[in-house]
């Protein structure tokens, strides 16, 4: 699977919903039920970050929900790479990238999300093939003014920023032209996570999916 063809397939995933959750799961039985209760609130594409030991049996339990596209977050090596597909993710996001990391999703043919921060990496990416990025981390980079001053000469690059994205300032990523999603974790809050609060999320998703 090619650069562009990865690509092409993250902007499908991108045009789902207006927010993918960035989930960090501590225990694989939550998995289901929450990616049930994002689904259900109108946010199907799932990121599972690999920060937890959870995690890969949380893709998992995740995989086979019904309407739900699961990717894997956080890829920093080949073997993440192999693991998250094999655990059966959609997807892989990435907050930067390396010829290493590329070249193992086009041998798994895994949709990379690849992470850039400045117009170097943004080409660097895009010659290489790539044409939806993850903008990170975006607060702390710029926020929307500075991927707004990105998208001026290089309009052909996608973004789904990711990184202090909140419900108060969604809305300003969501307003650029090259922006098509944003990654957020507040759609999934730990407590409610730990409560088994699904409805609680559910509502939180439905608001978040009301951003388009």
């Amino acid at each position: 699977m090619t650069p562009a063809d990865q690509s092409r397939i993250a902007r499908d995933i991108a045009h789902l919903a207006p927010i993918i959750p960035v989930l960090v799961i501590e225990d694989a039985s939550h998995a289901r039920p929450l990616a049930e209760a994002l689904v259900a609130g109108g946010l199907p594409a799932l990121e599972v970050t690999l920060r937890t030991p959870a995690a890969l049996d949380a893709i998992r339990a995740m995989a086979d929900v019904p309407g739900g596209v699961v990717g894997a977050g956080t890829l920093l090596t080949p073997e993440d790479v192999r693991n998250a597909k094999a655990a059966g993710a959609k997807f892989g996001v990435s907050p930067g990238a390396t010829d290493r990391l590329i070249e193992a999703c086009i041998a798994e043919d895994l949709p990379l999300l690849p992470g850039a921060a400045t117009a170097s990496e943004v080409m660097a990416l895009f010659e290489r093939g790539y044409d939806m990025l993850k903008f990170f981390p975006a607060e702390a980079a710029g926020g929307a003014p500075a991927l707004k001053s990105i998208g001026g000469p290089i309009p052909q690059v996608a973004f789904c920023p990711t990184g202090g994205v909140s419900i108060a300032n969604a809305g300003d990523y969501l307003s650029l032209p090259n922006v098509l999603c944003a990654g957020g974790s507040w759609v999934a809050p730990k407590d409610a996570v730990a409560q088994g609060d699904w409805d609680r999320i559910t509502r939180l998703a439905q608001e978040a999916a009301a951003l388009a």
